[in-house]
Formats: structure tokens, C-alpha cells, sequence
């Protein structure tokens, strides 16, 4: 087993974070829930667009299952001890949901004339299978790690390069593998994403006043999701080989605090939806 030295050593301090933690978990995933009762319940909510908000809810309800009911009940236990299969399912599941609702939709000014109910199956096929690839790598190199010293992990959850860290043998190799498979990738899905508003806004400079401001600012609050999503994920897993500062604090954002972020700015900014909300 690996032992977990959390978010604080602080008695008082851990009972702050435990009901400030408990109150965002509270939110996340009954929130995500009604989003899904509500799209599944009416009839007027059935195209493509609703079925991957529908998705993108599942995948936070998941993904906000990982890491936060462990963490919770980590802040009453002495010492935080997790068991090695525990710990790997974590990481597993950690990556698997991470990329899934990381890897972006192109082409959004097309979305109206390629996308259908077929289309949307696919992508939304392909976002789920690409997280299965890049968790099952990440799992892969994770199990082969030679564990022979110490078994602290100076965390709240277990994840690749605290492991790394913690072998006793040269994983230069194994390390350099999962910054290909981590850093890279989310990097990767963090520029096409940029560049895919990036088009759009550019696109807007013809239109009118009210349809840019429109769009501009639905835009932009898509692009402080893509930026809270991306942004402490690259921070930790970009720089291979090197410690992270605040590294617990940052993934705090990516594993907590950004599931929040998805049914407040994609869901509840829509009228329909808030609309059909009421009415369920």
C-alpha cells in the first residue's frame, strides 16, 4: 500500500477543506445528474449539440468520482493509506475520464451541416476511446514500475509521476514514455482547442454587432473552461524529469474544482435547457 500525506497536516485545517470539498462534490454531481434527467426528458432538447452536453456531464459525474470521495474520507482517516491496485485503478480511471472530455470538436462553424446523430455517436465514440488508449499506456508503464523503498506519496491521490518518483531504479525511459503520452497530448488538445476559437472569432468580423458579442461571449467563457482544464494539467505534467511547485494546490483545479466549471458554463448559460430545468 502507499501512504497519502493529503492537502495539510493541520487537524483544523483539514476539517475546513473537508466541508468546502464536500460542498463542491455536493454541487458537481447532482448538478450533472438533473443536466442529464433534463436532456434525456424532453423531447425538444434532441439534437446533436444536447447529446454531447449529456455526455460531457456523464463523463464529469465520473471523472468527479475519482479522486474527490477518497480525498474526503482521507480527511478523517490516520494515516491516508490507499492499496496498490486502488492506487492504480485511480490513476487509471484519473486519465481515461481526464482525456476523454480533454480531446476537442473541430470545424464548430460546420456543426449544423456535418453533424447528425450518427456523427455524434462517433465522436463522441472516438473522445471515449482515445481516454481508454491514453489511460491503458499510462496503466501500462505504471504497473512495471520496481517499488523497493519508501511508500509515501506526498499527495491526495496517486498519479503517475509521484510513482515515478518513488522507484528505485532507472526510469528515465518509463518517465520521457509518459510525458510523450501526458504532457504532449495535452498540450496538443490545448492548441487545436486555441486555434478552433481562435478560427471562429475570426470568422465573426462580418457578421453584426449583436451576433458577435453573442458569440464572442459565449466564447470566451469556453475558453476559461478549456484554460482551468488545461492549464494546471500542463503545468504538473509538462515538464518531465523536474519536481512541480505547488503541485498538490494546482491539481486541486483539474480534479475538483473544473468538473464544477462544465454544467456552469456550457449548461446553465443555455436558455433551453434552464428552460426545461424548470419545467422538470
Amino acid at each position: 500500500e502507499f501512504v497519502l500525506l493529503g492537502l495539510s497536516q493541520n487537524h483544523e485545517v483539514q476539517m475546513i477543506l473537508f466541508f468546502f470539498f464536500l460542498l463542491f462534490y455536493m454541487i458537481i454531481l447532482p448538478g450533472n445528474v438533473l443536466i442529464i434527467l433534463t436532456i434525456r426528458g424532453d423531447s425538444q432538447l434532441g439534437s446533436p449539440m444536447y447529446s454531447f452536453l449529456a455526455n460531457l456531464a456523464f463523463l464529469d459525474i465520473c471523472y468527479c468520482s475519482v479522486t474527490p470521495p477518497k480525498m474526503l474520507t482521507d480527511f478523517f482517516a490516520h494515516p491516508k493509506t490507499i492499496s496498490y491496485s486502488a492506487c492504480m485503478a485511480q490513476l487509471f480511471f484519473l486519465h481515461f475520464l481526464g482525456a476523454a472530455e480533454a480531446f476537442p470538436i473541430c470545424k464548430p462553424l460546420h456543426y449544423t451541416r456535418v453533424v447528425n446523430r450518427r456523427v455524434c455517436c462517433v465522436l463522441v465514440g472516438a473522445t471515449w476511446g482515445g481516454g481508454f488508449i491514453h489511460g491503458i499506456i499510462l496503466f501500462g508503464l505504471s504497473i512495471h514500475l520496481p517499488f523497493c523503498g519508501s511508500n509515501i506519496l506526498d499527495n491526495f491521490f496517486c498519479d503517475v509521476h509521484q510513482l515515478v518518483k518513488l522507484a528505485c531504479a532507472n526510469t528515465y525511459i518509463v518517465e520521457l514514455l509518459m510525458f510523450l503520452n501526458n504532457g504532449v497530448v495535452i498540450v496538443l488538445c490545448f492548441t487545436l482547442l486555441l486555434i478552433s476559437y481562435t478560427v471562429l472569432l475570426l470568422k465573426l468580423r462580418t457578421q453584426s454587432s449583436k451576433a458577435k458579442n453573442k458569440v464572442a461571449s459565449t466564447c470566451v467563457s469556453h475558453i476559461i473552461v478549456v484554460f482551468i482544464m488545461c492549464g494546471p494539467a500542463m503545468y504538473i505534467y509538462s515538464l518531465p524529469f523536474q519536481a512541480v511547485p505547488m503541485e498538490k494546490v494546482v491539481a486541486v483545479f483539474h480534479t475538483v474544482i473544473f468538473p464544477l466549471t462544465n454544467p456552469m458554463i456550457y449548461t446553465l448559460r443555455n436558455k433551453e435547457i434552464k428552460g426545461s430545468m424548470w419545467n422538470l
